[in-house]
């Protein structure tokens, strides 16, 4: 089961850097790096902030995916 993430399309969408995201929800540019190439599972809690961020929700960011 592999994470399908959204993350770098709804922040070029906004205009945002990996950096300026990151610092939106405290965490660490290369997190985000990691999280948007698919090699980084974020914790609930990271994913609710950055859904927060872009006024969507968790599931609209993040899919689990079979394979």
């Amino acid at each position: 089961m592999g994470l399908k993430t959204k993350v770098k399309e709804y922040r070029e969408r906004a205009g945002l850097k990996q950096s300026e995201l990151a610092e939106l929800v405290h965490a660490r540019r290369e997190t985000m790096v990691h999280l948007e190439n698919g090699r980084y599972n974020p914790s609930l809690k990271l994913a609710m902030d950055i859904a927060k961020v872009f006024h969507v929700t968790v599931e609209e960011l993040f899919v689990f995916t079979d394979g």
